[in-house]
């Protein structure tokens, strides 16, 4: 008999205060609410980040195999910045280029890590720095995979080349600037879920 008013009149018992804390209960499963849409939002511009950066990189490399490969490079601020197009079988900026298989399989799995993470995605800031970093990667990993010599051996597209700097492309440069925006972001101890913590 106790047991079963155990069971049956906990919820009956709206005076005892049992009544507040399934309130408080109640409102904090409406709470997560707001956060999904949020998170639907940054998860799109997530994307669309990606999408622009990864379309940006994917026009000027057909530009430049189509224009400017097999010819002298063009100078934009004088010698200070060339257009030069190359072909690079290393990573970001010339670096490790007996390692082509190596970078192609590390921009795979850094696009697999992001698109996981969408899932728990809650700031704005972060989502921009994820896109910036999806949409490099999937730039140059679309190279390593349909560029000569083969698949997953391909040869990225570099074409910016600043004086006395390794030649790049704008996907290097979307990887190396969403890098940075997450240092950024780390420092000021913002997570990817939208909470703040203080070391």
């Amino acid at each position: 008999m106790a047991e079963a008013e155990r069971i049956i009149g906990t919820p009956d018992t709206p005076d005892d205060g049992g009544e507040r804390p399934a309130a408080a209960d109640a409102g904090e499963r409406q709470a997560p609410a707001p956060r999904r849409t949020g998170r639907g939002r940054r998860i799109a511009v997530l994307f669309a980040v990606a999408a622009f950066a990864y379309a940006v990189d994917l026009i000027s490399k057909m530009l430049v195999v189509s224009r400017l490969e097999g010819h002298a490079p063009i100078q934009v601020v004088g010698d200070l910045l060339e257009l030069h197009a190359i072909r690079n079988p290393g990573a970001a900026f010339g670096f490790g280029a007996a390692f082509t298989i190596i970078f192609t399989l590390i921009a795979a799995a850094v696009i697999v890590v992001i698109i996981r993470l969408a899932r728990k995605l809650h700031s704005f800031p972060w989502a921009v720095a994820l896109g910036l970093l999806l949409g490099g990667a999937l730039g140059n990993l679309t190279d390593r995979i349909f560029r000569s010599p083969g698949v997953f051996e391909g040869e990225v597209v570099d074409f910016i080349a600043p004086k006395g700097f390794a030649v790049f492309n704008l996907a290097d440069s979307a990887i190396v600037c969403g890098g940075i925006l997450i240092v950024l972001l780390s420092f000021r101890g913002l997570d990817p879920d939208g909470t703040v913590h203080k070391d």
